[in-house]
């Protein structure tokens, strides 16, 4: 782990260029840890109002570990991929529980927490605890693909093996932290995956995907299958001046958060047809099909949906959580305090506007 010119410039650029953030310098493992868990697939500008936001309602491991699921994703709504606050908010049960609610520097014991991978025990344990440990994220990926011109596709496993090679190889003896962050900061601020800032780079000298001309067609990625769409419809059932809400089970997708009831239309379905099957299936209630309520569109990971909202009313049975974990009646005025995705969000803040004219 000698310190090579990669590292030697890499770390120069980064005295002089690194990102003032609000985790950078802090000697408190938890907020390495939020910090790095908000940034996974998500960029900085977004994060930095959430972190500050999750640290002043949740100010230690001890505070996350006694909320409530709903807290928790309360303070994460609108950052998206909900798996990564529920994690965090089982982590730290577990670490109050078995490690006296410090955070454990052991990268075996890092690994073993709920949502905590290779990555993101290299960003802990070289950043917060100061150990000599290669990390590796989209950004990183990019750099090392670009300087080194990885042929092979860099989500492959022989192309990841490539890269955390050379990550290691690079890694410069008691500045681990400063690498990772440095490599970090270049891909998301120089080194862009879209017209790259390669006069800019302090590694272009060095870079051989520059000299060679395909910084732009590197890193090389396996083809992407194509991304399905569905079309969507969601009930905004009222009745007495509430509207019904349906927690979805903590697992899966947007797991533990408040929806308008619905789901995907089926061939050969009209949208009223299936919003009427959906809630039999679902509620084991029968409902009136009223005015539509929007078109909202959505782009997840691996699908898009457009989402049909109605306004509807029950004509029979009452309400049962059958497939959602429960059910709620609302006032319009208290939708806020239920956690949503996005699409449902759009729907609640438009039922509120409407009820408040």
């Amino acid at each position: 782990m000698e310190m090579t010119e990669f590292s030697e410039q890499i770390l120069k650029w980064y005295t002089r260029q690194g990102r003032k953030l609000p985790w950078r310098g802090s000697l408190n493992p938890y907020e390495v840890w939020v910090s790095e868990i908000m940034l996974q697939q998500t960029r900085v500008e977004a994060v930095i109002p959430y972190f500050e936001r999750w640290m002043e309602r949740f100010p230690s491991i001890a505070d996350l570990a006694v909320a409530s699921e709903q807290e928790v994703l309360s303070v994460w709504e609108g950052l998206g991929y909900y798996s990564r606050a529920r994690n965090l908010h089982k982590a730290a049960m577990i670490v109050k529980e078995e490690y006296g609610g410090e955070l454990p520097g052991d990268q075996k014991a890092l690994r073993s927490l709920p949502g905590i991978g290779r990555y993101t025990v290299g960003a802990i344990a070289s950043i917060a605890f100061g150990q000599d440990a290669a990390t590796m994220d989209a950004n990183i990926r990019r750099v090392f693909a670009r300087v080194f011109d990885l042929t092979q596709a860099a989500d492959s496993a022989t192309g990841e093996d490539i890269l955390w090679n050379l990550a290691e190889t690079h890694l410069p003896k008691g500045q681990a932290g400063d690498y990772n962050q440095a490599l970090m900061d270049l891909g998301a601020t120089i080194c862009l995956s879209k017209k790259p800032r390669c006069l800019l780079c302090p590694l272009s000298r060095m870079c051989q995907a520059y000299q060679l001309g395909v910084q732009e067609q590197r890193p090389v990625l396996k083809p992407r299958a194509d991304v399905p769409h569905f079309t969507v419809s969601a009930a905004v059932i009222r009745q007495d001046g509430k509207v019904l809400l349906a927690k979805r089970p903590s697992k899966g997708l947007l797991g533990g958060m408040w929806e308008f009831p619905g789901g995907k239309i089926e061939k050969d379905e009209t949208l009223e047809q299936c919003l009427t099957r959906e809630i039999r299936e679902e509620l084991d209630a029968i409902i009136q099909v009223g005015e539509p309520f929007g078109v909202y569109q959505h782009a997840y990971t691996h699908f898009r949906i457009t989402v049909h909202a109605f306004l509807c009313k029950l004509k029979e049975g009452e309400p049962k959580p059958i497939e959602a974990a429960e059910l709620a009646w609302v006032s319009p005025s208290t939708l806020q305090q239920y956690p949503m995705g996005k699409v449902d969000r759009q729907i609640a803040r438009k039922l509120e506007l409407r009820e408040n004219e």
